[in-house]
């Protein structure tokens, strides 16, 4: 499950959801009122959901939304690790892993695979500090399906829930606590909380807890746990989306209403004391740059103060045009990167200042300067156009997100945050007017009052030895408990799965089109539901442009487009776009490069601007691409921390060699870097950035009569002819070898086995993916459930085709055990040699074809999707139709398709297996499996003798 359990990982994502204003929420039926009294008013979406309560205890709130026929299902349980028992961290997240083994009704590691094969696009589980959840989207008509699993595990879970499950998934965890711990900066910021919170206290230790606590956990332990925390009473369930009320009030009343309550559940006693003074400390990791984290103790999530601690985050680090960036970033440079956020809690929130530094630049030098802002802001306080942008980024964001339906931070999801912080899942009007009330005067006192010096912990992540504190696997026989069941009677019926609902009818959308006189494309979708616009601006000019010696120089281009144009500066540019609350991005990648914008409806013409401006008119000026590739190199520099960056890097060269573009990865060589010029650039774009080899690709609240009128005023003037693209040839002649990248002290290996693929263009391109949908494209697949669920070698392990209009790379892999990495490689293999051996069984034909077709609408869920899937048809050729007859191509593949496809596509004798790790812990196992010679290199890729 992708959790916010790894601290370390997400705490900007947790922050952001906790903070309630800047993640994604879901396309909802909303009633907007524009109070246009001041210029920056934002629409004030109202969410017409209904709350009712069962019996047993169970909230329960509905929310219409019939624009697609799809259900958001979000389940909430008031439980976190603010609720556990010292000696049991962790123990909140291992038991969200649990709820996924299966349950009296529901077959062993049946729940992904059943939603998977009903066309589920989001399932996953949750935990962070003070609430777990679970949820899925999923067809509306399969809603029965997820409210029989999830009502089946609240209340049957315990029948089956066994020590074989409990020693399975301690094993996962502790797999998924080594891949955080693997990554870089990790420990340092679990530092940060163990000096921000007392021992003892509940957000002391990370959400996934530690290697002793987990591997300490027992049945026992367990079984309470679910007993106390895991009852109706203590949960809240919201279901969104293309939904019958009735109907579905008589669903949660069938399944769910027969569910006993459980005990009053204690509330949390814990109180978080005040920092008095200043805390310091310095970890040491395998990190190529010196890291600054500082925190303080701040407002409680909801509570006075919460809401402009977050506008505060804003001002100080939140994106270009922060105080931070620009005085750390762009004008000294001195910092790589640096944000800002308010992570909220019940507890106490935590504000973070985090800033990366340059090379030859020592922590004490970022520290002053970050603390010279600080000092300013205190003084001085925010200034009025900060304020303004920082309540236009938070109120737009949260309109924009009323997009998305339901999984982590949709629509569901946030009526359940409501729900579970204040009793209220209507609070969206007030949280916005939070952002409106919000003064220069109370964001000062914030930084006054709140972010004090010696109030605070300053924690240094410094070049060193990575201090893991694991432990062994524990080898005491655990005695076997007898199952204990709920005893609920009566509830046999439970055994019979539940039949598919009738279907919503659903046309996937064909885009409309026309052509400016210049050449111009444009492909469109009108979705009126909120007013939100998204569009891409695409040419078919990516790395495979690339000379051979000048790897990197699409993504450099891209990156300039942004850092200044005839008429803005790269600041102005940062400044224009948060004005009006929108998004810009710039980027290239194998065959595109791209320039995308989102913003609602009332300033389109404005981000239309925007982006014609940088797009058309970028000034590449020497002093912007020498900042930019100062930056870029220390971005290569910073690939060896990360062990996944490495073994891409190191995979993709292999198979492609040095004189094909697809050998690099998109940031290119530090050669490279070094050695393009501004011609370079310039060159590029004027070749690549025509009218003729370009689609501006649109969606949302615009008819064809207004993108008409804002294609021509900002694009119609663009010309230049350029030249075409060729699609490169791919010829690997890379034969089986195994490559070892050596890390030492890494906690995991990170592997990656495969070869040269396919082409988009290939004509068995459904059918490859529907093979490689049950090899390795689901969590239910074969791979994940062998190296994952049957040895506990990985947290999840994968396997994908990379489609390029060029034939790209198939590969496998995943982070496991360092232990294991000989066992793992060998069991990839086997998965590998099994597809093609032997025929997949109809149920897992059935299940892959199921997820791939039923999931199709999730590709339109949101504009920001929807441009993205059109844009697949301009870069590829595809028909305008072509998603409409998607589906049945699908179905029309067969058992023996699969076979042939495997067979084909799949060729044992050329895979690469790269390895990244700690050689002096690997090599000799992974010589002793006989697949290939073996090289070792260093982590620049170089071979070592």
């Amino acid at each position: 499950m992708q959790s916010l359990k790894k601290l370390w990982l997400f705490a900007v994502i947790c922050s952001l959801v906790a903070s309630n204003g800047v993640m994604s929420l879901a396309k909802t039926n909303i009633t907007e009122s524009l109070p246009e009294s001041a210029a920056t008013a934002q629409a004030q979406p109202t969410l017409n959901y209904e709350k009712y309560k069962l019996k047993n205890g169970l909230d329960v709130i509905l929310l219409e939304d019939h624009r697609l026929p799809m259900v958001a299902v979000n389940l909430w349980y008031h439980v976190g690790p603010a609720n556990e028992r010292p000696g049991l961290t962790g123990f909140a997240h291992l038991f969200e892993h649990m709820m996924f083994q299966g349950s009296k009704n529901i077959g062993d590691d049946q729940h992904f695979k059943l939603l998977e094969g009903a066309g589920a696009s989001d399932i996953n589980g949750t935990t962070d500090f003070d609430r777990t959840n679970y949820f899925e989207t999923l067809p509306s008509n399969q809603l029965e399906m997820a409210l029989w699993l999830e009502s089946d595990r609240m209340g049957f879970l315990l029948d089956t829930l066994d020590q074989r499950k409990l020693a399975n998934q301690r094993d996962v965890v502790r797999n998924e606590r080594r891949e955080g711990e693997n990554s870089p900066y990790s420990l340092v910021e679990e530092e940060l909380f163990h000096l921000l919170y007392p021992k003892g206290h509940p957000y002391y230790a990370s959400v996934i807890g530690s290697h002793a606590d987990i591997e300490s956990a027992r049945l026992k332990d367990v079984r309470e746990f679910f007993k106390l925390y895991y009852a109706p009473n203590n949960a809240s369930l919201a279901i969104v989306g293309d939904i019958d009320k009735a109907k579905t009030k008589a669903l949660v009343e069938k399944y769910f209403g027969p569910i006993p309550s459980g005990q009053p559940v204690p509330p949390i006693d814990a109180k978080t004391p005040p920092i008095t003074a200043e805390k310091r400390a310095v970890v040491t990791d395998q990190v190529e740059l010196p890291r600054v984290y500082m925190g303080w103790i701040t407002d409680p999530i909801y509570k006075p103060g919460d809401a402009e601690a977050q506008m505060l985050a804003r001002i100080l680090g939140g994106g270009k045009s922060s105080r931070l960036y620009k005085r750390l970033v762009y004008d000294r440079q001195i910092a790589q990167d640096v944000t800002a956020f308010q992570y909220s809690l019940i507890l106490g929130s935590a504000f973070e200042i985090v800033a990366t530094a340059k090379p030859g630049v020592k922590p004490e030098e970022l520290e002053k300067a970050i603390d010279e802002e600080l000092d300013a802001m205190r003084k001085d306080g925010p200034k009025p156009e900060e304020v303004e942008r920082a309540r236009n980024l938070i109120q737009s964001q949260i309109v924009r997100g009323l997009e998305v339906l339901g999984g982590f931070g949709g629509v569901a999801d946030r009526l359940n945050q409501y729900n579970h912080f204040l009793g209220d899942p209507g609070f969206l009007a007030k949280d916005l007017s939070r952002f409106d009330k919000a003064t220069a005067s109370a964001i000062q006192k914030i930084a006054q009052d709140k972010l004090a010096k010696n109030s605070r912990v300053v924690v240094y992540g410094v070049p060193g030895k990575k201090v893991v504190d694991d432990v062994p696997k524990t080898t005491e026989a655990e005695k076997e408990e007898p199952v204990m069941g709920a005893n609920i009677p009566g509830q046999e019926w439970r055994k019979q799965q539940p039949g598919v609902g009738a279907s919503s009818s659903l046309q996937l959308p064909v885009p409309r089109t026309f052509k400016l006189a210049n050449g111009l494309t444009v492909l469109f979708v009108e979705q009126h539901n909120l007013p939100v616009v998204s569009a891409n601006l695409v040419v078919l000019s990516g790395s495979e442009r690339n000379p051979a010696d000048k790897p990197g120089l699409a993504s450099f281009t891209a990156d300039m487009l942004d850092e200044g144009t005839n008429k803005r500066s790269t600041l102005q540019i940062a400044d224009d776009v948060a004005q009006i609350g929108a998004v810009l991005q710039t980027g290239s990648t194998s065959d595109q490069s791209t320039v995308s914008t989102r913003v609602l409806k009332k300033n389109v013409d404005a981000a239309f601007d925007l982006m014609s401006d940088v797009a058309l008119n970028p000034s590449f000026t020497d002093k912007e691409i020498e900042r930019v590739r100062k930056t870029r190199l220390t971005q290569i520099l910073q690939q060896r921390d990360n062990p996944n960056a490495l073994a891409n890097r190191v995979f993709y060269n292999t198979i492609f060699g040095n004189n094909h573009p697809y050998g690099f990865i998109e940031l290119g060589t530090e050669a490279a870097v070094k050695a393009i010029t501004r011609d370079d650039m310039v060159n590029f774009w004027k070749a690549g950035y025509t009218p003729e080899n370009a689609a501006l690709i649109v969606a949302g609240d615009i008819n064809e009569a207004e993108l008409k009128q804002l294609a021509e005023k900002y694009f119609a003037k663009w010309n230049g002819k350029g030249s075409k693209t060729s699609v490169p040839d791919a010829a690997s002649s890379a034969s089986r070898k195994i490559i070892i990248v050596d890390k030492p002290g890494s906690p995991q290996t990170v592997l990656r086995v495969g070869h040269l693929g396919v082409a988009r263009s290939n004509p068995d391109y459904v059918p490859i993916q529907v093979m490689n949908t049950g090899l390795g494209g689901l969590f239910s697949s074969r791979i994940n459930m062998n190296l994952r669920e049957k040895n506990g070698y990985t947290y999840g392990a994968f396997s994908t085709f990379v489609f390029r209009r060029g034939a790209g790379p198939f590969y496998a892999g995943g982070s496991v055990r360092t232990d294991v990495t000989a066992p793992a490689t060998r069991e990839i293999f086997n998965e590998l040699e099994r597809i093609r051996a032997s025929d997949v069984s109809a149920d897992e034909l059935k299940t892959a074809k199921d997820a791939y077709a039923r999931s199709l609408p999730g590709l339109f869920e949101t504009t920001a999707q929807t441009v993205g899937s059109l844009s697949q048809l301009f870069v590829y050729g595809l028909p305008l139709d072509y998603y409409r007859q998607l589906p049945a191509r699908i179905d029309a593949v067969t058992v023996a398709d699969v076979r042939r496809i495997a067979e084909k596509y799949l060729t044992m004798n050329n895979m690469v297996i790269v390895a990244v790790g700690d050689r002096a812990k690997i090599e000799e196992e992974m010589r002793k499996l006989n697949l290939g010679t073996v090289e070792v290199r260093d982590l620049e890729g170089q071979p070592v003798k």
